[in-house]
C-alpha cells in the first residue's frame, strides 16, 4: 500500500530540527543515570560485598523469594561480588555508550536488559507496579533501541562519513 501526501509537507524548519533532536534528551539522561548508577556501586564501600547492610548478597538474599525469576537472583548468589561488578561495569560501559551515542542499539539493549533483569528481581514487589523504577527505565530504552542515536552521537557522525564517503566514490567513477 502506497502512502501519499497531498499539499505541502514540512520536510523542513522548527518541526524538522525538533524531530532530529527529540530523542537526545532521553539518551542524555539515561546515559548519564547509568553511568551515575555503576561509578556508585563501584564506589560504595559496602555494595561489593557478599553480605551484610547495603550489600550486593544482603540485597539478593531479600528479594529472593518475592522476585518474579528466583533462579536468577540464585545466579546472582552464587559469587555476589562478581555479579555486583558486572552490574556496574555493564552500567557503566551502557551509560557510556549512550552518552556519546557510540553502538547506542547495542547500548540500548544492554541498558534494556539491565533494567528487565532489576525489574524481574529486585522490583517486582512494588505495588502498585508503576511505583517500582525499573519498568518505566526498561521502557525508556526501547526508542533508543529502535532508533539509535540520532543527532549529535557517534553513531550519526560516523554514518555521516561513511555516506559523504560513498557518494564521494560514487561521484568518482561516473
Amino acid at each position: 500500500m502506497a502512502v501519499t501526501t497531498t499539499g505541502p509537507t514540512r520536510a523542513s524548519g522548527p518541526r524538522k530540527a525538533a524531530a532530529r533532536f527529540a530523542l537526545l534528551p532521553l539518551r542524555l539522561f539515561l546515559g548519564a543515570t547509568f553511568l551515575y548508577a555503576g561509578l556508585h556501586k563501584l564506589t560504595d564501600s559496602a555494595f561489593l560485598e557478599e553480605s551484610g547492610p547495603g550489600s550486593i548478597g544482603g540485597q539478593m538474599e531479600a528479594v529472593r523469594d518475592a522476585s518474579a525469576v528466583p533462579a536468577l537472583v540464585d545466579l546472582g548468589l552464587g559469587a555476589p561480588v562478581a555479579f555486583g561488578l558486572a552490574i556496574a561495569l555493564g552500567e557503566l560501559a551502557v551509560g557510556l555508550g549512550a552518552l556519546l551515542g557510540l553502538f547506542t542499539r547495542v547500548a540500548a539493549a544492554g541498558g534494556a536488559l539491565v533494567s528487565l533483569s532489576l525489574w524481574l528481581t529486585m522490583s517486582w514487589t512494588a505495588e502498585p507496579y508503576y511505583l517500582g523504577n525499573d519498568l518505566p527505565y526498561l521502557m525508556a530504552w526501547t526508542p533508543l533501541l529502535l532508533a539509535g542515536g540520532g543527532a549529535l552521537s557517534l553513531d550519526g557522525a560516523w554514518r555521516a562519513r561513511r555516506d559523504r564517503r560513498a557518494k564521494e566514490a560514487g561521484s568518482d567513477t561516473a
